[in-house]
């Protein structure tokens, strides 16, 4: 063959070949394809996985993610029922269903997360506005929560330490959310699988309100045990003092009935002693006299007796020298 032959024959090969490669494309097990000729999409999206063929040159192949998509919202504040600014945290999982209308719509994925944020940020604001605090905190309402053992009947009467009945949950907003964004969401070709919420905190103005109220009610629990400690101390007290009077009197009781035995036997003995003869009874009251004259007589006293009484008897029979002698 003549050189002037080969070189058109490797020309036409060579543009064939380059031809067909741009013709042939690959599709993944987690992509499916959109065609667009000239910028517009032509025939039905590609959703097997293999090798295809497309017109060269004047067609492109755009792939679109088949996986299941995470969403992860940044936190923003907004109100609850009861006015107070929480910071919510919204996970969600989503995925393409309808290439051609997702392809249309959007384009891309940045296209697509940006639509889900405008979406589910303005439910999840009105589901949030629509309830109280509690009902978005708490899992469901058939929850029973835990209760301060140590408070009273009374207490808890007055819901201190204790959850207040909630009517729905968090897991009912979290389903209401959801229903209201994937009707929305349905016209991009998007399939919204699931909701959560990944955080739930206080606004930074509205914490210290909390922990003020948590602190009030931890405070008044105190307030109630150092109460029922001084009255328990005050009874106690109160038992000591009784206790201890009632010992005293007793014990008084006691000392004078062993005196009073004590005194009858020292009596009775001194009646046997000194009741033996008339010498001895004599005796017995001249001593007796004198133990009454030391006891009652003293250098200031003054006595006034008459001249019959037991306590004379002694005294006038007494000189002065016989005094002055004593």
């Amino acid at each position: 063959m003549s050189r002037s032959i080969k070189m058109p024959l490797i020309v036409v090969l060579a543009v064939a070949g380059f031809a067909l490669a741009n013709s042939i494309y690959t599709v993944s097990e987690v992509q499916q394809v959109i065609i667009t000729q000239f910028g517009k999409p032509v025939g039905d999206p590609v959703m097997e996985a293999g090798l295809k063929i497309k017109v060269p040159f004047i067609q492109e192949v755009n792939p679109i993610d088949n996986r299941v998509l995470p969403w992860d919202g940044s936190p923003s504040d907004m109100p609850t029922k009861d006015k107070l600014y929480i910071a919510v945290d919204l996970f969600a999982r989503w995925r393409i269903v309808d290439p051609l209308q997702y392809f249309l719509r959007l384009r891309d994925e940045r296209s697509a997360q940006s639509r889900l944020d405008d979406i589910l940020g303005s439910e999840t604001r009105n589901a949030v506005a629509k309830h109280e605090l509690i009902e978005i905190i708490r899992t469901t309402k058939d929850r029973v929560p835990l209760r301060d053992t140590l408070l009273t009947d009374a207490e808890r009467q007055l819901n201190m330490g204790t959850l207040v009945p909630i009517q729905r949950g968090r897991k009912s907003v979290e389903q209401e959310i959801f229903e209201a964004a994937a009707e929305k969401v349905k016209v991009f070709g998007i399939e919204l699988l699931d909701i959560r919420f990944k955080r739930i905190n206080y606004n930074a103005s509205v914490r210290p309100k909390i922990y003020d109220r948590m602190i009030s009610e931890r405070r008044q629990i105190a307030e109630r045990f150092l109460s029922e400690g001084n009255g328990e101390a005050a009874r106690i007290r109160g038992n000591r003092v009784r206790d201890l009077n009632k010992i005293q009197s007793e014990a008084y009781r006691e000392v004078e009935e062993i005196r009073g035995l004590a005194d009858a036997k020292a009596t009775e003995i001194y009646s046997r002693a000194y009741n033996q003869s008339a010498e001895s009874r004599d005796f017995y009251e001249f001593t007796r006299t004198m133990q009454a004259y030391k006891d009652i007589i003293s250098n200031n006293s003054t006595l006034v007796l008459s001249t019959d009484s037991d306590m004379f008897k002694y005294l006038k029979g007494m000189s002065p020298e016989e005094g002055k002698k004593r």
